[in-house]
């Protein structure tokens, strides 16, 4: 996508150069390439998710607190992904205009807003009642209509309204759930951060009939979903 910032009313608008040097200085040399991904980022007003407390850190490259205190929110996860881990796991999806999406933890329903830019569809789980309001709210403010919040938790609770093209999840498991390829439709993608810290990977599943390919496109580390499983402590 081309965003000229050249004019004199673009350079005037501190929010949009902002976003501009988020795209071009950031986005784009961490690979994304996908015209489709960068216009979606582009359109999607990502301050208009964040927090009032964080607003001055909409366009750094950092995970922002959503509730509570800074630290705690993010050893929960309740917290929006990195700009640029957001934009990959995008491109990753290759999401088509036809496709029904589903998103595990909302959060500001920021991830969401920019799904529904490329996709039909989406349904965005929440466990956090607090987050699932924001996530509503944020999403009304900002005019999308095809992406829809519940209230669930992700691992645990039913999933509604399956299969689906494509599956993202919005924070770090140890491993790729079982229960949500189950939900995959014929050629759907399911893209999730998996692993323990130090080093965690993009891990993206295609499902081609009863086979599930896997590959790990990149490196990342990401907060912890809650409530998936985690493998045992190893003892002596």
């Amino acid at each position: 996508m081309n965003m000229p910032l050249n004019t004199t009313a673009d350079v005037n608008d501190p929010i949009a150069h902002a976003r501009y040097n988020l795209i071009e200085q950031q986005i784009r040399t961490w690979n994304v390439a996908s015209s489709q991904v960068l216009e979606a980022l582009g359109q999607v007003q990502r301050e208009q998710f964040v927090p009032e407390a964080y607003r001055s850190m909409a366009f750094v490259d950092m995970e922002i607190p959503l509730q509570g205190a800074p630290q705690a929110a993010l050893q929960s996860g309740q917290c929006m992904l990195k700009p640029n881990v957001e934009a990959r796991m995008l491109q990753e999806l290759q999401l088509g205009k036809d496709d029904r999406v589903l998103e595990i933890g909302a959060g500001s329903g920021h991830m969401a807003a920019l799904l529904a830019q490329l996709a039909a569809q989406v349904v965005t789980l929440e466990i956090d009642p607090a987050l699932a309001l924001m996530a509503r709210q944020n999403l009304e403010r900002a005019g999308v209509t095809n992406a829809s919040v519940r209230q669930a938790d992700g691992a645990l609770d039913p999933i509604p309204d399956g299969p689906f093209d494509a599956i993202v999840l919005s924070g770090s498991v140890a491993e790729v759930p079982t229960r949500l390829l189950d939900q995959l439709a014929p050629g759907g993608r399911l893209l999730a951060i998996t692993g323990q810290e130090p080093v965690m990977r993009a891990t993206l599943v295609r499902r081609t009939g009863e086979r599930f390919d896997v590959s790990y496109p990149w490196d990342v580390n990401a907060p912890r979903l809650l409530h998936f499983g985690e493998p045992p402590a190893f003892r002596f």
